[in-house]
């Protein structure tokens, strides 16, 4: 998946369900991100671990373990790095338990967060993975998931990138291997059960471009480390990220009536980015459309048309355009004047 746009790019299977283990952690990193963001959350927040959280998640579990022990006070920080390096169930149930008061209630939260980010294929159950059977997903939702992650919170994402940190005496490494192969690659999460495979989420810039990749149920580190690699070596060499038209650039003139002015220049709303087969921008075809004449009062804000991009005869976007400012009416002479002008028009 291209981060920015959302275009998928590859896929195989994308929409079967699966397992999520530990990339569960990633819907509870989103929640975190949240709450620090809207101030619910701080990241010097101070964290008592209950004994759920140490038995659940930690030394009572053949799981992924932050070492956690019952009682300790811990900032929300570590726990957060300890939940995405370390991939510690403990840390993720702390977290849980902080903003929803226990680690059911967080689920359900988990589920409200999910339809939002339009993961209509997914089911959380707990707030670290662990095995259930009410839990699921697809590698489609997981990379939603994913794109929000990098829209959403740009300024927490950088945790996602971290290699190992020390807690308690002990150095907690990151699982995902491609941290150390590719210098362009920031993120994001591994995952691992018997059921779900070894599993792994990436995502890699180069230049202006982002790809997100999901791999799951491979039989070994080495796989899913390859399989990811290969994703996005494809993704990088044969398509490229271009702002195709920038916001508020004239794309037509078209004749204006009844207002204080006679033309006004058509624009879209924002930047048109789009991922495309490299080297193909030339070949795209952008058609405007618009009505031959406008009647003022025009609003900035109200659309008054589309722009409609293909390529080789395929749609690749349509977008609404909009007036590039206002026109207020004109006075009654003039609009007297235009209404003759529109009826010898026709």
């Amino acid at each position: 998946m291209d981060a920015g746009s959302g275009a998928i790019l590859a896929e195989s299977n994308s929409n079967a369900r699966v397992e999520p283990a530990s990339l569960t952690k990633l819907m509870t990193s989103y929640i975190v991100f949240d709450a620090l963001k809207i101030g619910k959350l701080k990241l010097g927040d101070i964290i008592t671990i209950s004994e759920h959280a140490w038995k659940t998640g930690g030394a009572g579990t053949d799981g992924s373990t932050s070492f956690l022990p019952i009682g300790a006070q811990v900032p929300v920080e570590t726990l957060l790095q300890g939940m995405i390096v370390q991939s510690g169930n403990d840390a993720a149930i702390a977290l849980a338990e902080r903003i929803a008061g226990n680690e059911t209630t967080f689920a359900q939260l988990m589920n409200v967060y999910a339809q939002r980010l339009h993961m209509d294929n997914s089911l959380f159950a707990n707030a670290s993975g662990l095995p259930s059977p009410d839990e699921y997903t697809t590698t489609h939702d997981l990379a939603l998931l994913a794109q929000g992650l990098v829209r959403d919170f740009p300024e927490y994402y950088h945790y996602f990138s971290v290699k190992e940190f020390l807690y308690n005496g002990k150095l907690q490494q990151n699982r995902n291997g491609l941290l150390q192969r590719d210098p362009s690659v920031d993120g994001i999460k591994t995952g691992h059960t018997e059921a779900a495979g070894y599993c792994l989420i990436s995502s890699a810039k180069r230049d202006a471009m982002r790809l997100i990749t999901v791999v799951m149920n491979t039989p070994s580190f080495k796989a899913r480390e390859e399989g990811s690699q290969a994703l996005l070596n494809y993704g990088f060499s044969f398509y490229e990220t271009k702002k195709l038209f920038s916001k508020e650039q004239s794309l037509k003139q078209v004749v204006v009536r009844k207002g204080v002015e006679n033309n006004i220049d058509v624009v879209p709303a924002a930047d048109i980015i789009l991922t495309i087969p490299r080297g193909r921008a030339a070949d795209i075809h952008a058609e405007v459309n618009v009505p031959r004449v406008l009647i003022a009062p025009l609003t900035q804000s109200a659309a008054i048309g589309s722009l409609m991009l293909t390529l080789d005869g395929k749609s690749i976007g349509t977008y609404e355009v909009y007036p590039a400012h206002n026109i207020a009416q004109a006075g009654i002479m003039g609009r007297t004047i235009d209404s003759i002008r529109l009826l010898f028009s026709h």
